[in-house]
């Protein structure tokens, strides 16, 4: 298995194992068992048009993103069932599709910038064009549930910089739209698994061309033996404006823009699993 450099962040690590994949739509199903957790990455096609048709009605939008796919998913399932997912459906029903909303401020500040556009007469409509999303993860359990509660404590990157063998790494695509070749919006899930810890960055990148960037990342870090997993949500935006200094090649990585992106919203929270009989031992915790 791969060992990386100290000096490498856990997102930048992410940023290159998914760089080294292929990104094609071939179907796939893997697993993978981590102690009592059970990580699932299914990927599959892209979601018929009648079905997207379907799904749009029920969400109340004029339209969703062009490349949805609604069967991919990032799962991390304990064996009492509780856990935490990763899929396309749940993250656009975070999209905010309020007339008022700053998202469609933006996109009238677009619009004005792209009058030229066939689409500038659209994005008007009743719903978040760019498809922002908050989405965090879906939380799973009948019975058994994971408390959410707010927390000061933080995931300690530089433990992620460990060297550390990687026993387990994917990256799921969830949606992605090209906004009418005026920019993209898209979001993605990765992870990693290490033997005594597993880390996801799910990613929500938006570049309006000439208007925006923004990033929402949400961070989830568990470490073997406890019996909570950690939750970081942040927003990073800025209109383009203001990034003059920043090579315009920069633009399209998101890797590479966040570094130059304000930092607008932080929220840490604390998934705290139902009193169990965790494993104790990083050495319970070996494929």
């Amino acid at each position: 298995m791969r060992k990386y450099k100290k000096e490498e962040s856990g997102d930048f690590l992410l940023a290159n194992l998914s760089a080294m994949m292929s990104h094609g739509f071939k179907s796939s199903k893997q697993d993978f068992t981590f102690g009592p957790w059970r990580v699932t990455a299914a990927k599959t096609h892209i979601m018929k048009s009648k079905d997207i048709e379907r799904l749009a009605d029920e969400m109340h939008m004029p339209s969703l993103p062009e490349m949805l796919f609604g069967d991919n998913v990032l799962r991390i399932q304990h064996t009492d069932g509780f856990g935490i997912e990763f899929n396309a459906i749940d993250a656009l029903k975070r999209v905010n599709n309020m007339e008022d909303s700053v998202k469609v401020a933006c996109a009238q500040e677009w619009q004005e910038s792209r009058a030229d556009s066939e689409h500038s007469k659209e994005v008007v409509k009743r719903y978040d064009w760019t498809y922002t999303t908050d989405y965090r993860g879906t939380l799973l359990g009948d019975e058994l549930k994971i408390k959410v509660t707010p927390t000061t404590e933080r995931i300690d990157m530089e433990k992620l910089k460990a060297r550390e063998q990687i026993m387990f790494f994917e990256e799921v695509l969830l949606f992605e739209d090209e906004l009418h070749d005026h920019g993209v919006s898209m979001i993605s899930v990765k992870i990693r698994v290490m033997p005594t810890s597993f880390f996801v960055l799910l990613r929500f990148f938006l570049r309006v061309d000439g208007v925006l960037i923004r990033i929402n990342d949400t961070r989830v870090y568990h470490e073997a033996g406890r019996n909570y997993m950690l939750r970081e949500f942040s927003t990073r935006e800025s209109k383009v404006s203001a990034l003059r200094h920043v090579p315009p090649a920069l633009y399209t990585d998101p890797n590479e823009i966040a570094q130059h992106l304000p930092l607008r919203l932080t929220e840490c929270e604390k998934l705290e699993m139902p009193e169990l009989n965790l494993p104790s031992s990083s050495t319970d915790m070996q494929q």
